[in-house]
């Protein structure tokens, strides 16, 4: 069996041989049979690290073939340390094409933050559930037992459950790659960190010479010194301060407090060892104070830009509708970002692009973003939810670089990010890439909320029309029947009947067939108001005047009833459309009239309350029960009471009635009339007469 290095991979993502691709395990024994399974694996996470090296596009390749052979999942991985801030621009241009490469290639990108980077990756991999690593090789090896493990040894000890693959580079030369890949800080001494370089050091130089005259020992000296170079590394902005500082230190020390003093002699050999220590300790301490300084700095850039998108999730999730969910989305890219933004959203059919909102900071520099190149790469980052724009392969000159604001595989909108003259860092592209995760996620349940009250509402009005269909056809067939059955009686038996019983026919056909006028009139009504076609005629009324009106019409059954007129003042103004009052009332009455027995009395009392008049139809009948009350408004709901004339209602007349008050700005309620019986309250504006002279 071969061993694993001179094991040939048959999969297409390699056709290279064991100088090309090694992998390590933990146990070289396992290797044959590694190589015995591999066809079987399936769903593998598999993770390459991203970095600035010119040979990294290669190894994002390869990974790339080994998620398609294995249909895994594909995710890259860069470890963002305090280093990078320093790092080159042409290095910082190479980190961006390299990611950019892999999203192209399918990879899902993610930034983590830390120094120890074999560390950072192994803990993403433990957390993310990554079943292979493929990495670079460095060219960096162990010279001896004491020397520090190589990334490859420190990945390999810290993920002993993972397969690292390591894919070498063969054609940088000894220590190139690693030069490349260093930042190139250059010394940066501004006038400050002068100025402050030196108040330290002059300070810390008074304070020894007090301490020299009061006899203090040279350690006291040496102590104050270290002291001040990390003052100096702390308050500065560059590393190279902190070194400065500590050759100055040395110097002065030894130019004022060594025997022979104001010289740079001295006669104690044992300095011949306390100044080099004393340098090397205060260019550690320096050192470890500038660290400490990065890695603050690194945490509280990452903590702030965390806390931005959790204030994004926290803003969106209050959201109602997708214009709050836009203006939020672009407040917080514009303070994670402090670039320009604009967003197209998508119209609600998720076709095309809308107009697209510009948000600006305040000291911008972007004159117009609403050209028609803009809106040619909006709509093709729409169509092809992918990003494009300044710095891509697509439409490289426009001015923003956009980004699809999706879900899944649905677009709700584009986003872009006014660049200028510095590219997006790959944690604020992550960062940037949830936001707008969040903003589609927010849209899109906005839009499903929308589309789940409009079904609704289309069902309502559909179980409306086949109640109203079900329920006219049933309930017109007796009056009509009844119509017919006398007509037809009339017709074939007139001479036969007596004066009395032709009377009644009479009388019979005629209530039906007022009862079915009363329907229509309903229905036309309430229809035209349900529908906003009805403008009221407001006029000034005389209450007293509506009900006398109002009871013409009424019921034959009136005469089996009681009903009585009161009110509070002797004259009421109200400011009406008579016409439809007169028909609350007439509905009103004539409710009170079937749902009571014969000999019941009715009551409909006026009074004014401040700006308002108050009209109640009371009877002394069975009552309504509790848990009808809040229905009986409802369109064509008739209840489980029994109709005194035992025909039921189409449950129109209240409804009617609601539609009625509510157009003229009033409220109608119906309570309980003690001891027995219902009252039905309802409400109108209050109307003045103006007198002339």
């Amino acid at each position: 069996m071969k061993s694993e290095v001179e094991y040939q991979v048959e999969k297409p993502w390699n056709k290279v041989n064991c100088n090309t691709v090694g992998r390590l395990t933990r146990d070289n024994s396992t290797a044959g049979s590694n190589a015995a399974n591999i066809n079987r694996r399936a769903e593998e996470h598999i993770l390459v690290c991203l970095s600035s090296s010119p040979s990294n596009p290669r190894i994002i390749r390869t990974a790339a073939r080994m998620v398609e052979a294995y249909h895994g999942r594909f995710t890259a991985l860069f470890v963002e340390t305090p280093a990078v801030s320093g790092m080159r621009t042409e290095d910082k241009k190479r980190l961006e094409d390299n990611k950019q490469l892999a999203q192209r290639l399918g990879a899902h990108v993610e930034v983590v933050f830390g120094e120890d980077v074999p560390f950072q990756i192994a803990e993403f991999a433990r957390l993310a559930e990554v079943s292979i690593i493929v990495i670079g090789r460095s060219n960096a090896t162990r010279k001896g037992i004491l020397s520090k493990p190589t990334l490859t040894e420190r990945l390999i000890l810290d993920a002993p459950r993972v397969e690292v693959h390591v894919i070498p580079d063969g054609n940088l030369e000894q220590g190139s790659e690693r030069r490349r890949m260093l930042p190139a800080k250059k010394p940066r001494i501004l006038l400050k960190d002068v100025i402050v370089t030196f108040l330290v050091l002059l300070a810390v130089t008074l304070v020894g010479v007090l301490f020299y005259r009061l006899g203090f020992s040279d350690a006291n000296l040496v102590s104050i010194y270290i002291f001040a170079v990390l003052m100096i590394s702390i308050l500065t902005t560059d590393f190279y301060c902190g070194v400065v500082a500590s050759v100055i230190s040395v110097l002065v020390f030894n130019f004022l407090f060594t025997v022979p003093r104001y010289t740079f002699h001295f006669s104690d050999p044992d300095y011949f060892v306390t100044f080099p220590i004393m340098f090397m300790v205060a260019i550690l301490s320096g050192s470890l104070a500038s660290r400490l300084k990065d890695n603050a700095r690194q945490a509280a850039h990452a903590d702030y830009r965390t806390r931005i998108l959790f204030e994004t999730n926290q803003l969106l999730q209050k959201g109602h509708d997708e214009g709050y969910i836009v203006k939020a989305t672009a407040e917080q890219i514009l303070k994670l970002l402090e670039r320009d933004v604009v967003i197209y959203l998508s119209d609600a059919h998720g076709a095309k692009l809308g107009e697209p909102a510009i948000f600006r900071t305040h000291s911008t520099k972007l004159q117009s973003l609403d050209t028609e190149m803009e809106k040619e790469a909006a709509n093709w980052v729409f169509k092809n939810q992918h990003k494009a724009g300044l710095g891509t392969e697509q439409y490289p000159g426009a001015a923003c670089l956009y980004f699809p604001i999706r879900i899944s595989q649905q677009a709700y909108g584009v986003a872009g990010i006014a660049i200028h003259k510095q590219a997006l860092d790959p944690f604020e592209n992550s960062i940037l890439l949830s936001m707008l995760g969040e903003c589609a996620l927010a849209i899109e349940n906005i839009r499903n909320a929308r589309e789940k009250e409009e079904a609704a509402i289309l069902a309502q009005n559909e179980q409306l029309r086949a109640n109203l269909l079900r329920t006219i056809s049933h309930d017109l067939r007796t009056p009509l029947t009844s119509i017919s059955g006398n007509a037809d009686n009339l017709l074939c038996n007139y001479e036969k009947m007596d004066d009395a019983s032709r009377q009644q026919a009479f009388r019979d056909i005629y209530e039906d067939s007022e009862w079915l006028i009363n329907l229509v009139e309903n229905l036309l009504a309430i229809t035209r108001i349900e529908d906003g076609r009805v403008k009221l005629s407001l006029s000034v009324e005389l209450m007293d005047e509506v009900i006398t009106e109002a009871l013409h019409p009424v019921s034959k059954k009136r005469e089996e009833h009681t009903i009585r007129v009161t009110s509070e003042e002797d004259f009421i103004l109200a400011r009406i459309d008579a016409r439809l009052i007169v028909q609350v009332l007439i509905n009103l009455v004539n409710n009170a009239i079937k749902y009571t027995q014969p000999g019941s009395v009715i009551e409909i009392h006026t009074a004014k309350v401040e700006h308002e008049v108050y009209v109640s139809v009371a009877d002394n009948g069975p009552g309504i029960p509790e848990d009808q009350k809040m229905q009986i408004f409802d369109m064509f709901y008739t209840g489980k009471q029994k109709l005194a004339d035992s025909r039921r209602s189409l449950g129109l007349g209240l409804a009617l009635c609601k539609s009625i008050v509510n157009a003229h700005g009033g409220s109608i309620k119906v309570e309980d009339n003690m001891p027995h019986g219902s009252v039905f309250t309802f409400t109108l504006p209050a109307g003045e007469v103006t007198l002339r002279e």
